[in-house]
This record gives C-alpha cells, structure tokens and sequence, in this order.
C-alpha cells in the first residue's frame, strides 16, 4: 500500500511540476502581448492561484467544474481516475502561477542590453525571448523554482480530499487497519522527508551545473 501510495505521489508530482512549467511559460509569453486586456487577465489568473488555499481550488475542480461542463466531456472524464485527473490539473494550475512569477523575476535580473544586443544582430522581439531571455531567466529562477516545486510535492499530500490514494492516503488506511499510529506516520514522515531532500539536492547540483552569471 505505501509502494502504491510513493507511485501516485511521483506522478502527480512529476505530472503537476511539468504542467505547471509549461504554463508559466505559456504565461509569460503572453504577457508580452501590448494588451492592457491581456496582461490584467494574467495578473488576476495569478493572484487568484496565489491566495486562495491549494485545497480549496482543488475541491473547486472536483466538485465545481463537473457541472459546467458539457455532458459529454463530463461523462469522458468520469470514465478514467477523476481524482486524479482533478487533482493534477488544480496542482498544474496553481504552481504555474508561482513558476511564471519565478521566472518574471529571473527576467528583470537581466540586463537590458542583452535583449538589445539580440535584436542588434536581428533577432525578432519573438526569437529574442526564447533563444536569449528565456534561458538565462530560468537560470535566475533555479532556486526559487526549486523551492516551490519543494512545496508542490508537499501539497500532493492536498489530493487526499478527494480520494487521490497518494502516500498520505495510503497511511490513513493502514493507521486505520492496524491501529500503529505512531509507527505508520513516523515512516510516512521519513518517506516525504528523503523525498524532498531529493528534490533540494538536485536542485542544488542544477544551480551549480547552470550557473546564472554571464559577461555583459
């Protein structure tokens, strides 16, 4: 039960953290757009992930968005892991909003004669943002990147909520069975704590391995 548990912990996790990356891409490509319409839409996107609770968003896409979907896609859904489905796509969401503030902030660290060198050799605004900008932003935003998908992993343990049988759902279940309270948490505590160690050590050999520091 705790090996089921750690699997559905990892895909949720790997499948929120991926997700949410390529939003905030997506997110900041966006943002660029001359559109005071477009950038507002953006800014309450974020401020809505950012301050209302993780688990509240979550119930919201469980309970809420079943019913105003068209039949047909809620009859699709409820074919598969609706939970899990759910719960994937309000962690994606959610983290997305701190990925795109993350690498907001890697931009501003660069300088702006970067952006003007690339369009000095005749890059487009377009081929400036991917092939110059983009790659050194996330090179800012390693840490604070790291940080929070530190904090997604943690949040995973929200899916239970919904009946996402993840490691802390799992856990209740056998406290539940056996009634070894102390020693089934204990060893839940451990799993998540090596866990997220991973995640920061890996992290840290990414900052060290892409460096964020270049010749102006």
């Amino acid at each position: 039960m705790l090996m089921t548990g750690i699997a559905i912990t990892l895909r949720l996790f790997a499948g929120a953290l991926a997700g949410g990356f390529a939003l905030a891409l997506v997110l900041t490509g966006i943002n660029l757009i001359p559109s005071r319409l477009v950038r507002a839409v953006v800014a309450l996107y974020v401020e809505y992930h950012r301050n209302v609770p993780t688990v509240v968003q979550i119930l919201v896409w469980y309970f809420g968005m079943p019913e105003v979907l068209p039949e047909g896609i809620r009859t699709w859904i409820n074919q598969g892991n609706t939970e899990f489905s759910f719960a994937l796509i309000a962690l994606s969401l959610n983290v997305s909003a701190y990925y795109y503030e993350d690498i907001r902030s890697g931009i501003r660290a660069i300088p702006a004669t970067q952006i003007e060198a690339a369009r000095s050799i005749g890059l487009g605004a377009v081929q400036a943002l991917l092939y110059v900008v983009l790659p050194q932003a996330v090179r800012y935003a390693v840490p604070p990147i790291i940080n929070r998908s530190i904090i997604l992993f943690k949040d995973t343990s929200l899916a239970m909520v919904i009946g996402v049988t993840d490691l802390t759902y799992q856990t209740k279940r056998i406290e539940n069975a056996t009634f070894q309270t102390f020693q089934i948490f204990m060893i839940s505590t451990l799993i998540y704590l090596c866990m997220a160690l991973l995640i920061s050590a890996l992290g840290a050999h990414l900052a060290r391995k892409y460096p964020a520091s270049f010749k102006s």
